[in-house]
């Protein structure tokens, strides 16, 4: 079982991906924003990342660039979870740091299996 971050302001995005995190078995984690969601990878080393790209008080792209930065951090696989779709974003996602890259809407049949 991994601890997975979840780092979303958009309650009901929050809440789909916590019920998808805990309905395959893991244990979810939430900050609701950038900077609660350092504090959260900082405190309990995730497993995993899933991180939104638009967040208040700090972006996805500041998230990932904090995390990769930090020795300690930095191995933890980050996902972006974004709205972004237009050509060249899912690039300039990986190139800011992330490992991976879901669009939004999240579609549950397409984007997660066993």
């Amino acid at each position: 079982m991994a601890r997975i971050l979840v780092v979303e302001d958009n309650a009901t995005n929050l809440d789909l991906m916590i019920y998808l995190v805990s309905a395959f078995g893991h244990t979810p984690i939430a900050a609701r924003d950038g900077e609660e969601g350092l504090q959260r990878a900082e405190d309990s080393a995730p497993d995993l990342i899933f991180c939104d790209i638009q967040l208040p008080r700090l972006s996805g792209y500041e998230v990932a660039r904090r995390l990769k930065a930090d020795s300690r951090l930095r191995t933890i696989p980050l996902v972006a979870v974004t709205a972004f779709a237009m050509v060249g974003d899912k690039d300039k996602v990986l190139g800011a740091g992330f490992d991976g890259y879901l669009g939004k809407p999240i579609a549950p049949g397409t984007c997660w299996s066993r």
